[in-house]
């Protein structure tokens, strides 16, 4: 009998990669089991979706998150809620001595605690969700540049671009996310991280910003497209680009220039090989939102986070590196908003200049 480790999901974002329920898809992460789902109780058209998809399996389905949490042998979690309750769910699920997958960001802040508490507990496996580092396509420019392909990466340049919502959920969404630059950014910073290599340093941060088509971003300090750049100590560059009013569909792309050449991965973006010919042209249909283009990404981090769990293997990156992340995307969000550049030091403390 293979040994299947049981699994809570807090919110329904990663239950498609987890569930081997016919209402919601194949078989997708054979080595584990969804055993509890945990949805806030005023949110009524969730709760219906989970029991009409979830409780004819025998998945039980909770509105207290600390009631899910003393669910019969389980053994890890999937914090996918509002942002900001991702520290303190992710805290409260390794106190209760269980492996942990956290979504991005870990926390909307400079905050540690979260490593503080996995470091108490080192046979717990704790994982930031941060999808790309997943997907295949990623995995293979990473391991071209790591073969020297490109020479030394020097620049990178990154963009995270959502398809415009009428509906204008990302306004009231602003107030829980962190700023476009922790919210969607966040995936860049990281694979900055990733492809310069996880202990880098920011040496500085500089962000610009405008509201195109939702103005009422302004009242949660707040913008629809954003740009920043970042200095390394190590000498290279990161520029991130951030939106959320693309009119196409979903469309993240990066570039990872090296002194020798240069890696893209997904400048043209395919939602299937069909293309369209019209009166009007030749198109093609892109995916129209990020789990659209990362499926199967999220399938994969689910079955290595499984794995690391039964097998006691080691994770694919540290959580520090998801800290090192959020700084740097506060610090963005932080220079948007007050138009200044802002710097650290070798060792990666802030520096604060005086003002003349």
């Amino acid at each position: 009998m293979v040994r299947k480790l049981n699994i809570a999901c807090a919110e329904k974002a990663h239950i498609p990669a987890i569930a081997a329920h016919k209402l919601i898809g194949p078989l997708e992460t054979p080595r584990a089991e969804l055993v509890a789902a945990f949805c806030p109780a005023e949110a009524e058209s969730e709760v219906a979706w989970y029991t009409q998809h979830l409780a004819p399996f025998g998945v039980k389905l909770y509105n207290d998150y600390d009631e899910m949490l003393k669910h019969p042998k389980l053994q890890a979690v999937v914090v996918a809620t509002v942002t900001t309750v991702h520290a303190e769910q992710a805290i409260k699920a390794i106190e209760a001595d269980k492996h942990v997958l956290c979504e991005k960001p870990l926390s909307t802040s400079v905050d540690i605690s979260v490593v503080d508490a996995a470091n108490k507990r080192p046979h717990l496996k704790v994982m930031c969700g941060f999808s790309r580092r997943f997907d295949a396509s990623y995995r293979d420019a990473w391991n071209r540049m790591d073969n020297g392909f490109i020479g030394r990466a020097s620049v990178l340049r990154s963009q995270t671009c959502d398809k415009l919502d009428p509906s204008g959920f990302f306004v009231e969404y602003a107030q829980f996310s962190g700023g476009i630059f922790v919210d969607c950014n966040i995936h860049d910073i990281d694979l900055a991280l990733w492809y310069f290599g996880q202990d880098s340093i920011v040496k500085s941060t500089y962000a610009v910003g405008i509201t195109a088509v939702q103005p009422e971003l302004r009242k949660y300090k707040d913008v629809d497209n954003g740009v920043g750049v970042v200095e390394f100590w190590g000498g290279q560059i990161a520029y991130f680009y951030s939106s959320r009013i693309m009119a196409a569909g979903q469309h993240d792309m990066t570039e990872i220039i090296g002194t020798e050449g240069k890696l893209t991965v997904n400048a043209n973006p395919l939602g299937t090989l069909v293309e369209i010919s019209e009166p009007t042209g030749v198109r093609r249909e892109i995916p129209p939102h990020y789990y659209g283009r990362f499926a199967e990404a999220f399938v994969t981090e689910a079955n290595e986070f499984t794995a690391a769990c039964l097998d006691n293997s080691k994770l694919p990156f540290k959580l520090s590196g998801a800290v090192q992340a959020v700084k740097i995307g506060c610090a963005l969000q932080e220079s948007l908003n007050s138009g200044k550049k802002i710097e650290f030091d070798e060792t990666g403390r802030r520096i604060e200049k005086a003002a003349l």
